[in-house]
């Protein structure tokens, strides 16, 4: 009964981690022209600092989940919050340009990624029943950073100078963060030495590691990964910027993005209670495909209504399908490496999320128009599409006959 009870606990701290760690990081655009203009350098320099993120959460996500997987989620999670505190506050000492962009750049994102693959990994041991719920509410949690942390950002900066701003930025992401890593517990499976394991993956108990990266299983959970965040990133990055071409006013385009935002929480939420009910492999199948079409339709959009109405169907859907990697991930590998195999598809899934701002940009570069954009984010989903559709789960080990008295 204790264990009912504290793995809601799990879930509303890996919930708020990955709010104020992901906030943490997403504050950059907040802080941008307010760093171009106080230094010097260049907007596309410090920006870059955001790509770098990417890179450096997309190479760590691995790293972070072995390391979760051998010694537990709470020391990982202690040590990337207390990493990602310091890296704020250490960027706002910055003195050039590279540095910043190291700081920010590898250390912050490097510390980011060591909050949602151990989380995810996490929450997934320790249900049984409303696996897909939860993940979904730890993914909300981090849907909600865009939402809290870069308003907290924004009203900083505009009563404080862009140090002083990421310097209260760092204490408040270390008074949070820290406290809350320490309530992390491994799941019980994990802490009770002979107990039977649970679930689908759990029937593979003779897998190795090294089998488990290997296995059919495994890739396609990558390639479907890269292939749908590829999807949906040039969308996010780029529609913005878009609807701007299209006549419509700067303020006015931002709040397609607050859309998309708001729609995705109720996504998430939605594709949980439906992967609990329908399963988790064929609500993800249904998501890409209609992912697909959603990125194809704002190709024909023009006025601001329909922006918003794409914006509402595309967030819900995309962001919908991302917690269900890692229902997948559980139902078909053991636990005990639970933090390396959602790592690895974290890690995918950062590697097609950097693919979207520069096809985008050189997209629009060579054609001066973004349709084309569209259209690849359609084909590419439909590629995710069919890839997700050759996902087989492994075979449930049979029960051995009892043996027969002599």
């Amino acid at each position: 009964m204790k264990d009912a009870h504290y793995r809601w606990v799990i879930v509303g701290a890996g919930g708020l981690l990955g709010c104020v760690a992901i906030g943490g990081m997403f504050s950059l655009p907040v802080f941008l022209l307010p760093i171009s203009r106080d230094t010097g350098w260049s907007v596309t320099g410090v920006s870059s600092a955001m790509t770098i993120g990417f890179l450096a959460m997309a190479f760590t996500s691995m790293i972070w989940g072995t390391l979760s997987d051998r010694l537990g989620p709470l020391p990982v999670v202690l040590t990337g919050s207390i990493v990602l505190a310091a890296s704020l506050a250490l960027a706002s000492l910055a003195s050039s340009l590279v540095a910043f962009q190291f700081i920010f750049g590898l250390m912050v994102g490097g510390a980011a990624a060591a909050i949602f693959a151990p989380m995810m990994a996490c929450v997934t041991g320790w249900f049984d029943t409303h696996r897909s719920l939860a993940v979904s509410l730890v993914s909300a949690g981090m849907g909600m950073a865009p939402m809290t942390m870069s308003p907290l950002a924004a009203w900083l900066v505009s009563i404080h100078d862009w140090r002083t701003s990421l310097q209260i930025l760092a204490v408040v992401v270390a008074c949070i963060m820290i406290p809350l890593s320490l309530l992390v517990r491994r799941p019980p499976a994990l802490e009770r030495e002979h107990a039977p394991a649970s679930g689908v993956g759990q029937q593979q108990p003779g897998m190795s590691l090294a089998q488990a990266l290997r296995s059919p299983q495994f890739i396609v959970l990558l390639a479907t990964n890269f292939f749908c965040c590829a999807t949906h990133s040039g969308p996010i990055i780029h529609t913005v910027s878009y609807a701007i071409s299209c006549g419509i006013p700067m303020i006015a385009a931002v709040t397609i993005y607050s859309v998309e935002g708001l729609a995705g929480m109720g996504g998430r939420i939605a594709f949980g209670l439906l992967g609990d009910r329908f399963g988790a492999k064929r609500v993800l199948v249904s998501g890409l495909f209609a992912q697909a079409f959603g990125a194809l339709a704002y190709a024909f959009v023009r006025e601001l209504s329909a922006f918003y109405a794409v914006a509402a169907v595309f967030g819900f859907i995309y962001a919908g399908t991302m917690p269900l990697y890692a229902v997948l991930a559980r139902e078909n590998f053991p636990l005990g490496m639970m933090g390396t195999v959602i790592g690895g598809t974290a890690m995918a899934g950062s590697l097609g999320m950097a693919t979207g701002p520069v096809a985008g940009g050189l997209i629009y570069d060579t054609f001066a128009s973004y349709a084309w954009l569209y259209i690849g984010s359609w084909a590419v989903g439909l590629g995710a599409f069919l890839i997700a559709l050759t996902f087989r789960p492994f075979p449930s080990a049979k029960p051995q006959p009892a043996p027969v008295p002599a």
